[in-house]
């Protein structure tokens, strides 16, 4: 690796991390020596990149610093294309939209000589079946989810009566079949999956939710693991 597209790198690395980061952590990363990260660190410092730390205590790039946009590598462009193109294929109308306006922007404002690579790009995320008909918004949903409001929810399992809900939206899934919610459920008091084609109405309250979403995302998370780690063990047993 040339030196400058290492100094990039580290520059990268530390605006990619919120906390400290130790020299020993980027030079495995890079796959350098540690003593090559501290004499970079220097050249970087003298250069006017804003890094605060310093050797066995852990760096960090000051707020406000940036590198110039759209400067990727190719396995980049290829992550960011494969994104926009699973957004396309999995999102409601307003996502898939977006995600096609994304790729036009970043286009326009790539190199030529990347321009034609980013856009012919060979990975795909087909759908091999549509999605079951919403009864809701999603953009509406989305945005309870950014702002952290409480929704109320008419929700309908197969053969079962409609119940009425009120939830903490969290997180939504999109799937290969279906779009699930995962939500804190005030009725349940635990953590709920719900998919949102049966949800046959819902209602953007005016309330937030008392718990802010990355703490309720990360105990969600946990359930979900924690869930999925019984199941491997009931195969197991079921197996034996």
């Amino acid at each position: 690796m040339r030196r400058a597209d290492r100094l990039l790198q580290i520059i990268q690395v530390l605006r990619r991390e919120r906390r400290p980061v130790s020299g020993r952590y980027i030079a495995e990363e890079l796959e350098v020596s540690l003593r090559t990260i501290y004499r970079d660190m220097v050249a970087l410092e003298a250069s006017g990149v804003p890094i605060r730390g310093e050797a066995g205590v852990g760096y960090i790039l000051e707020a406000g610093y940036d590198l110039p946009p759209m400067m990727f590598d190719t396995d980049e462009m290829e992550a960011v294309m494969l994104g926009l193109r699973m957004a396309e294929s999995r999102g409601d109308a307003a996502l898939a939209k977006a995600a096609r306006n994304a790729v036009a922007k970043i286009a326009a404002v790539l190199p030529a000589t990347m321009r034609d690579e980013f856009i012919e790009i060979p990975l795909y995320a087909p759908v091999f079946e549509p999605f079951p008909q919403e009864r809701i918004e999603l953009p509406e949903l989305r945005a309870a989810l950014r702002s952290g409001q409480i929704v109320e929810i008419l929700y309908q399992v197969p053969d079962r009566m409609p119940e009425r809900r009120r939830i903490w939206p969290i997180v939504l899934g999109f799937f290969q079949q279906s779009r699930v919610l995962g939500a804190w459920c005030e009725l349940r008091q635990d953590f709920r999956n719900f998919r949102t084609d049966r949800i046959i109405e819902m209602t953007v309250t005016n309330r937030r939710t008392p718990v802010n979403r990355q703490k309720l995302f990360s105990d969600w998370n946990e359930q979900q693991l924690q869930e999925l780690e019984r199941y491997k063990q009931e195969r197991k047993v079921a197996a034996s």
